[in-house]
């Protein structure tokens, strides 16, 4: 019983600290270039300071970029990057799907209470009751769960960590199910 406690807690801090992913895929670069397309409810929008304000049924759309949920912020800095925050409700759950750089149909999706993204860093994070995929066609490689899930686009890096009261009783707080990388993808 204890060398399960034992590994279940290596695994858990393995997940705590990251989880690296190999392979040479991104997310798409051509979405950088492409128009921020919003659909809610209620769109309040303040061109000056580059903020928008999005409630109700949203769908945003940006290249591959789909951002879904109830409640959304959008800030565009003077570079043109956008950061985006977007909350579900009780009912409904916020979604993040974006096609990833390569020659093959690869998809990060992720669900959770809460998604942000920063397209500057790339990095997308997912709050309360997170689960990210990455996806090739309608094949799952990876799978991530837990409070929050951290994806970094750039180094390549995933990161799931608990809710700051968690106790160490509550364990396993995290999981991830990964795919093993093939040797041809890892010499490319």
């Amino acid at each position: 019983m204890k060398a399960h406690s034992r590994s279940t807690s290596a695994f858990f801090i393995a997940l705590l600290f990251g989880l690296s992913i190999s392979g040479y895929t991104c997310a798409e670069k051509a979405d950088r270039d492409k128009p921020l397309i919003l659909e809610a409810e209620k769109v309040s929008v303040n061109d000056v300071q580059q903020v928008y304000d999005l409630n109700g049924q949203i769908l945003l759309i940006k290249g591959t970029i789909v951002v879904t949920g109830e409640d959304g912020h959008i800030q565009v800095d003077p570079e043109g990057y956008e950061f985006v925050d977007v909350k579900g409700s009780q009912n409904t759950i916020a979604s993040f799907r974006q096609r990833r750089e390569g020659p093959e149909d690869e998809f990060m999706q992720g669900t959770a209470n809460q998604v942000a993204y920063n397209a500057k860093t790339e990095i997308l994070t997912l709050t309360g009751d997170a689960n990210l995929k990455r996806l090739l066609n309608v094949q799952m490689l990876d799978q991530l769960r837990g409070w929050k899930i951290e994806y970094d686009d750039v180094k390549q890096y995933y990161r799931v960590t608990p809710p700051q009261d968690a106790k160490p009783d509550d364990l396993p707080l995290a999981r991830a199910i990964l795919s093993p990388r093939r040797k041809a993808t890892l010499e490319k």
